[in-house]
C-alpha cells in the first residue's frame, strides 16, 4: 500500500504543478496568478475540494497523443466563500494555453451540473487560448454543452464569469450567457475574432486591448459589469458581489446587521437643486438612505444616465435602479433601457427587492435613437418591471414625465408602494413644452407674448408639475419629507415580506429583442 500511496502522491504533484515551473513563471511575469492560486485566494482557507483532477484528453490527432495536459487544463471543485458553498472552475493557461477540448469541457459541465443539483452559485475563471484546434468538432461540442448549461441554469443559480486572461472566439458566449462578467484591467480581453483576423479581413489595425480590453467592455459594449485593477481586486469583487446574492432562486438573499446611513437624513433635502434643470448626483441620495452608505454599483461606466447596483436596507439586500440627472439629465435611451431591464430581471429571478428612484424627462429623442430601435429597447424596461413579482418600491425625486414616468416602475407597471418627494413633477411633459402646446394661441395673441408664456408656464406648474395630482388619484401612496424616506422604505419592505403574486400559466414570455 505504501508504494501505491507514493504513486498517488507523485501523480497528484504532477497535476498540481500545472504546466511546470517555466510556464508558471511566465504567468507570474504577466502579473497573473495560476488557476490554483486564484482558487485559493477566492475560497475560504482549506475549504477547496478538487474534482476530476486525473481526467485526461482522449485526442490522438495532430501529435496530441504525445502531449500531456495535467488536469486537462482546467481545475474544478467546490468550497466556501464566507462560509457559503460555491462551485468553481478555473482554466489553467500554463497547460497548453488553457485550451478547451472535449474532456476540459466535460469537467466544466460537471461543475455546473453539481452547482445546479445542490443549488449554489457557480464561478468560472476564464484564461484560455480558445478551442483546442487539434480536437476539432469535439472542442466545438464542448462549447455547446457549456452554453446549454448556462441557459438551463439561468435564473436558477447565480452564474459569475471572471475574465483573467484571453477569452476569444466561441468562448466569449458562455460569459455572455451568465449573470455577471468581471474583468481584470490590462491583462484580460474578450473578442469573437482577434486582431490578426480583423486585419486580414477588414484591413483594420487594432490591438487586443483596444479591441476587447476591460475598458471597451465596461464603457462601450456593456458586455462586462465590473473591472478591477489587478487579480486580487477582482477576487475581492467576486466576494463582495456574492455577499448580496442568495444561493439559488428558492432562497432569500443573506441578511446582515442593520447599519445607519452614512449622513444626516435631513441633508437629503439639500441635494436636489431648486432649479429643475440643474444636475445632481443621484448616488448622494442612495448613500444617504441605505445601510452605511454602502452601494455596490453594477456597470458603473456604461450607460451612465442610469444607475443600478446593490445596497442593504435595514440589513436586507436590495437592488437599486435610479435615473442619473448628472449624465444626460437622466433621460432613458437604448443602452440605459438594456442595462436597467437586465438588472431588474436578475433581481426578480433571485428574490431581491427593487427600489427605484425616478428623475427623468423622458426617452432620448433623435434620429439615431429611433433608427437604433429605442422603441424595442425601451420596451424592455416596461417588460422587466411588469414581469417582476419581488417587492417593488418607487420614489419619485423630481421629474417623471410621459412614458418615462410609466417606465420607471410606476404604480401602473406593478409598483407596490410609490412615494414622491415634494420636488416631484409628474406630468405628460415638462411645463415649458406643455405651455407652448396647450396655450399656443393665447401666447401668440397676447400683447406681451414673453410675459404670457411665463404666466402660462407657472399656471401649468401649479396644476400639474407637482406630486399632488397623482396622489389625489392614488397613483402615489404618499408625499414624503426626504428625511422620512429611509424609514418609510424600511416599513414598506417589512410589510411586503409576505408578498405573493401569481401570473397566468405560460411556457415563457417573449421579451423584446
Amino acid at each position: 500500500m505504501e508504494e501505491k500511496i507514493r504513486e498517488l502522491v507523485k501523480r497528484r504533484d504532477k497535476i498540481t504543478a500545472g504546466g511546470g515551473p517555466k510556464r508558471v513563471a511566465a504567468q507570474h511575469e504577466k502579473g497573473k496568478m495560476t488557476a490554483r492560486e486564484r482558487i485559493r485566494m477566492l475560497l475560504d482557507e482549506g475549504s477547496f475540494v478538487e474534482l476530476d483532477a486525473f481526467v485526461e484528453h482522449r485526442c490522438d490527432e495532430l501529435g496530441m497523443a504525445d502531449v500531456e495536459a495535467p488536469g486537462e487544463g482546467v481545475v474544478i471543485g467546490y468550497g466556501t466563500v464566507a462560509g457559503r458553498l460555491v462551485y468553481v472552475f478555473a482554466q489553467d493557461f500554463t497547460v497548453i494555453g488553457g485550451s478547451l477540448g472535449e474532456m476540459h469541457a466535460a469537467k466544466i459541465c460537471k461543475a455546473m451540473d453539481m452547482a445546479m443539483k445542490v443549488g449554489c452559485p457557480v464561478i468560472g475563471i476564464n484564461d484560455s487560448g480558445g478551442a483546442r484546434i487539434q480536437e476539432g468538432v469535439d472542442a466545438l461540442s464542448g462549447y455547446g454543452d457549456i452554453f446549454y448549461r448556462n441557459t438551463v441554469a439561468s435564473g436558477v443559480v447565480p452564474q459569475i464569469s471572471v475574465i483573467m486572461g484571453p477569452c476569444a472566439g466561441g468562448a466569449v458566449y458562455s460569459p455572455a450567457l451568465t449573470d455577471f462578467v468581471l474583468m481584470t484591467d490590462k491583462s484580460s480581453n474578450m473578442f469573437i475574432t482577434g486582431p490578426q483576423v480583423i486585419k486580414a479581413v477588414t484591413g483594420e489595425d487594432v490591438s487586443a486591448e483596444d479591441l476587447g480590453g476591460s475598458h471597451v467592455h465596461c464603457e462601450k459594449s456593456g458586455v462586462a459589469h465590473f473591472r478591477f485593477a489587478d487579480e486580487s481586486g477582482t477576487i475581492a469583487g467576486i466576494k463582495r458581489l456574492l455577499s448580496f446574492l442568495p444561493q439559488n432562486n428558492l432562497e432569500d438573499p443573506p441578511l446582515a446587521d442593520p447599519v445607519a446611513p452614512a449622513g444626516d437624513p435631513s441633508a437629503l433635502a439639500d441635494i436636489i437643486p431648486d432649479s429643475p434643470n440643474k444636475p445632481y448626483d443621484v448616488r448622494r441620495i442612495i448613500e444617504g438612505i441605505f445601510d452605511g452608505g454602502d452601494f455596490f454599483e453594477v456597470q458603473e461606466d456604461y450607460a451612465k444616465n442610469i444607475v443600478v447596483g446593490f445596497a442593504r436596507l435595514a440589513g436586507r439586500p436590495v437592488g437599486i435602479v435610479a435615473n442619473q440627472p448628472a449624465v444626460m439629465a437622466g433621460v432613458l435611451d437604448i443602452n440605459a433601457s438594456d442595462k436597467g431591464a437586465r438588472f431588474i430581471r436578475f433581481c426578480d429571478a433571485f428574490n431581491i427587492p427593487l427600489v427605484t428612484f425616478a428623475d427623468t424627462a423622458g426617452y432620448l429623442p433623435g434620429v439615431s435613437q429611433e433608427h437604433g430601435g429605442v422603441i424595442r429597447h425601451g420596451a424592455k424596461l416596461l417588460y422587466a418591471y411588469s414581469e417582476a413579482t419581488v417587492p417593488l418600491l418607487t420614489v419619485i425625486l423630481r421629474k417623471a414625465y410621459g412614458g418615462a414616468y410609466i417606465a420607471m416602475c410606476s404604480r401602473h407597471l406593478g409598483a407596490d408602494q410609490v412615494f414622491a418627494w415634494p420636488s416631484a413633477e409628474i406630468a405628460v411633459m415638462g411645463p415649458e413644452g406643455a405651455a407652448n402646446i396647450i396655450f399656443k394661441k393665447e401666447i401668440e395673441e397676447a400683447s406681451d407674448p414673453a410675459a404670457a408664456r411665463k404666466e402660462k408656464i407657472e399656471e401649468y406648474k401649479r396644476s400639474f408639475a407637482n406630486p399632488y395630482k397623482a396622489a389625489v388619484r392614488g397613483y402615489v401612496d404618499d408625499v414624503l419629507d426626504p428625511a422620512e424616506t429611509r424609514s418609510r422604505l424600511v416599513a414598506a419592505l417589512a410589510m411586503l415580506g409576505g408578498k405573493r403574486e401569481t401570473r397566468p400559466a405560460r411556457k415563457h414570455g417573449n421579451f423584446p429583442a
